[in-house]
């Protein structure tokens, strides 16, 4: 399987497992100059940007290993974009990355943090 299609399944499954827990998916692919960001949800007056990688084994390590410091500050330049264009203001901020593994979930909360 191409690493878009497998890509693309992995974020259809992560946002059926993000309401399945009940968080209200706000947006999904948010795209703007500086990037994307896969799925943006709300829970518990948390606003969270979720990262969603996914792998068809750990042949070449965990997919969350993926998410370096460098991708890390690219979502987050995505994530301050997408504050400012919505003038959210006054509400917590959440990094998530969401593994998918031959079909398994592994939701890894505040995977990391910035202060915004």
């Amino acid at each position: 399987m191409n690493t878009r299609l497998l890509g693309g399944l992995g974020e259809k499954q992560a946002v059926m497992y993000l309401k399945k827990h009940h968080y209200k998916i706000i947006e999904t692919n948010y795209f703007c100059r500086f990037g994307e960001i896969d799925i943006i949800a709300k829970k518990d007056n948390i606003l969270i940007f979720v990262e969603v990688k996914s792998r068809a084994d750990n042949s070449f390590g965990s997919p969350a290993e993926a998410v370096t410091p460098r991708k890390q500050q690219k979502i987050i330049t995505v994530a301050k974009n997408y504050i400012a264009e919505h003038g959210v203001t006054n509400t917590q901020i959440r990094f998530d990355v969401v593994e998918i593994i031959d079909k398994k979930t592994n939701h890894i909360l505040d995977a990391f943090r910035v202060e915004i």
